[in-house]
């Protein structure tokens, strides 16, 4: 009797996931109007949300349905959309959860229009955990890329899980900074979650996975990148967060949505200073005139935190053995964002061509050579900059262009 209870408990829950998926795939069928069918519905209760695929026409158009959905699911269509959806998300690697999910997050659910459905790749218990998301422009200057890889670092290695867009630029940049400290980081895309864009990061998207990390949609498989896509992501983006560190954005920038998104959702704003002569820092410097919080390094974020959410991470870094201050970036501490201070003095070529280059611009190789030209030979700066970029000290850019690292 109880095998035969629980089997039907189960069938009861998978229908109802289905009818979730059902709702999301009919036309004219947003999160809000799926919100309030459900609750109409009575999803809250066991079979509830179940019951969707037994309703009459009439009794779908008095859940709020415009005619034409309504008619979508009467007559069979979005049952059988949804159970190819299922199938074919399985078949992928990949699986879904609903607002009735317990892997569901709860910090989504705070916002105003939390999607309906998720597709997910990788790890879903890392959505429930506390997170920062880190986004900017598709086109920082090397500076921008630098403090999005050096903060996410830093935040991942505090057990912070760190989200993005993956989009190109800073997104990019915020991925590779929390997988080189070995954390954690999801992914919210505008696509599919079979769709890599830009097709570029398909390595960066299995690597993320494969480090334990997650993908995140709310769109069908086979979602392909449509520009509208990308604004309406960002408030997931936000919602799953507990705060947002903007890095470079433009006046017209998508970054500020998703800074609003974060005001309206009542989380954290961050953000990082820029040099008012780039364009870019017009976001970031307007958010902080604004009030949003001035942010150099790690601590910055931190000690902001809501204090259960410090106190979580502590606990858990405590209990894995590392300290709270054992994981500093190299350029970057508490005291100064550049503190050169190295534990080994460098060799006089590489110290004279470290002190030439800069870390919000890059420089041409041509033009290191012929602002050295008085104290090093081209043989000797070839050499410095070989091991300056294999110690960490400084990045070779496209175009034989060279920065230095944070």
């Amino acid at each position: 009797m109880n095998s035969d209870a629980e089997q039907d408990a189960l069938n009861s829950r998978e229908m109802s996931r289905l009818a979730w998926m059902a709702l999301m795939l009919t036309p004219e069928m947003g999160p809000t109007r799926i919100a309030r069918a459900m609750a109409r519905l009575g999803a809250s209760s066991a079979e509830g949300a179940g019951r969707l695929f037994e309703a009459s026409l009439t009794e779908l158009e008095s859940l709020g349905m415009p005619a034409r959905s309504a008619q979508f699911v009467c007559d069979g269509r979005a049952r059988a959309a949804a159970e190819d959806e299922a199938k074919r998300v399985a078949e992928a690697g990949g699986f879904f959860i609903t607002r009735e999910d317990e892997a569901y997050p709860e910090r989504l659910l705070e916002i105003y229009d939390p999607p309906a459905v998720l597709w997910i790749r990788g790890n879903v218990a890392l959505l429930g955990r506390p997170g920062i998301a880190v986004v900017g422009t598709r086109q920082p200057s090397p500076y921008g890329v630098g403090m999005a890889e050096m903060l996410s670092r830093d935040l991942a290695n505090r057990r912070l899980t760190v989200l993005s867009g993956m989009a190109r630029g800073v997104d990019t940049a915020v991925h590779k900074g929390a997988l080189d400290a070995g954390g954690k980081t999801i992914a919210v895309w505008g696509t599919g979650i079979d769709v890599v864009y830009p097709k570029e990061n398909k390595k960066l998207a299995e690597r993320i996975v494969e480090s334990g990390g997650a993908i995140v949609s709310e769109y069908p498989l086979g979602t392909f990148p449509a520009p509208q896509n990308f604004p309406i992501r960002n408030r997931i983006l936000s919602g799953m967060s507990v705060g947002v560190l903007v890095i470079e954005a433009g006046e017209y920038s998508g970054t500020r949505i998703t800074a609003r998104c974060a005001m309206e959702q009542n989380r954290d704003v961050y953000a990082v200073p820029g040099n008012v002569t780039n364009k870019n820092a017009w976001g970031p410097n307007t958010l902080i005139k604004q009030g949003a919080k001035l942010t150099a390094t790690w601590e910055d974020v931190w000690e902001d935190l809501p204090s259960q959410v410090r106190l979580q991470l502590e606990e858990e870094m405590e209990t894995a053995g590392q300290s709270h201050g054992t994981v500093e970036s190299k350029a970057g501490g508490a005291a100064s964002l550049f503190n050169d201070a190295d534990e080994k003095p460098l060799p006089e070529h590489e110290r004279v061509v470290l002190d030439r280059l800069r870390r919000d611009e890059s420089m041409q190789l041509d033009e290191l050579i012929e602002g050295l030209d008085t104290q090093l030979g081209s043989a000797e700066i070839f050499t410095a900059l070989f091991e300056l970029e294999l110690s960490g000290r400084v990045k070779q850019l496209p175009g034989k262009n060279y920065v230095r690292c944070f």
